[in-house]
């Protein structure tokens, strides 16, 4: 086995040694189910993981990550995650989590090629179109790709409003609350974007969907 293979098992077993000498039931607690208050929808990034950065045990956000913290209306992967977060284990949050530094909204920004990956960068490219306007009018170039790292987060937000079964729940109480923040790789803090939502009431309305049952 490749000796950087097995630095991970190594460190495994280390972590779960540490852990039980703290809390010898911690184990015994965890298999017993999960019940996270939290959806994290973040980028594969590896700098960026949900639990570490926030200083959350496990078993306390139930996570779905991909190039960029994309929500994308066909992606079946993302919308059973999704679907699974607020139907069954009912969390209370979904938070859209985006990193300045992003290769794959940087790679968004370019005209290069980039083979099959291309595809998934389309859909990054079309927030980039909606905010195209203030995007071309930010000079600076490190400026102009925080502020797309910034607004994909915020199209990301209003594609998770846009989903049918998350409009439902809010038709049937106030959760989940939608949010959307950014992570600094510079200096390891998250930042509230202060664009969340509880509601359809600000989506166009060609998004909206009327619950007949009322």
């Amino acid at each position: 086995m490749a000796e950087t293979i097995k630095n991970l098992l190594d460190g495994n077993a280390l972590w779960v040694n540490n852990t039980l000498k703290h809390n010898p039931t911690f184990f015994d607690k965890l298999a017993t189910g999960q019940s996270p208050k939290f959806l994290w929808i973040g980028c594969s990034d590896s700098r960026v993981p949900a639990t570490e950065i926030t200083n959350a045990l496990p078993g306390s956000i139930f996570v779905q990550r991909n190039i960029a913290n994309m929500v994308v209306h066909t992606d079946s992967n993302l919308l059973s995650v999704v679907y699974y977060a607020v139907k069954v284990l009912k969390v209370k949050h979904i938070i859209v989590v985006g990193h300045y530094g992003c290769g794959g909204v940087q790679a968004a920004m370019s005209n290069d090629n980039f083979g099959f990956i291309d595809n998934w960068l389309m859909h990054i490219k079309d927030s980039y179109r909606l905010h195209q306007e203030e995007l071309d009018g930010i000079k600076d170039e490190k400026k102009r790709f925080d502020r797309f790292v910034e607004v994909n987060i915020q199209e990301q937000v209003a594609n998770l409003a846009k989903i049918s079964f998350i409009q439902e729940e809010w038709d049937n109480g106030d959760f989940p609350h939608i949010h959307g923040w950014v992570y600094s790789l510079k200096d390891g803090l998250l930042k509230d974007l202060n664009v969340s939502c509880s509601s359809n009431e600000g989506l166009e309305k060609v998004y909206q969907y009327i619950n007949k049952k009322k």
